[in-house]
């Protein structure tokens, strides 16, 4: 089995040496033992499990929601793992709805402001100034 230097394996799956540690430290990602007056040494299963760590994130999960999916890895799990991934969905569709009315809300104020002539105020800045919630 290949081993690699904390390095190479940063380097290799595209994360710094000091997220690794962070992820060391909070438990998603084993240490491996170091050799009396040599250095630790990382194989294959450390990289695939950062590459899921990283896909998880870009997926929108938190490291909590990773420590929670990493513990479902025996492929026993899928049902808790749908739950998971199900509740994501859900807060992630809420935030596009949320996106939606912003986008709404702003094109409307935009084009309010390209109708404008003159020293009139600016509908935009005084929405902002007004503080109204979208």
């Amino acid at each position: 089995m290949t081993s690699f230097t904390i390095g190479f394996l940063a380097k290799a799956t595209e994360v710094h040496v000091e997220t690794i540690r962070y992820y060391q430290r909070r438990g998603l990602v084993a240490e491996p033992p170091k050799p009396p007056g040599g250095i630790r040494r990382y194989d294959e299963t450390h990289a695939r499990r950062l590459r899921f760590i990283k896909h998880a994130q870009v997926l929108g999960f938190g490291l909590d929601e990773v420590a929670d999916l990493l513990a479902l890895d025996d492929g026993r799990h899928c049902r808790d793992a749908e739950r998971i991934g199900a509740k994501k969905l859900a807060m992630v569709r809420e935030r596009i709805e949320q996106l939606r009315r912003v986008e709404q809300a702003l094109a409307a104020l935009v084009q309010q402001c390209h109708r404008n002539r003159g020293k009139v105020q600016c509908p935009l800045m005084a929405s902002l100034e007004a503080d109204v919630a979208v």
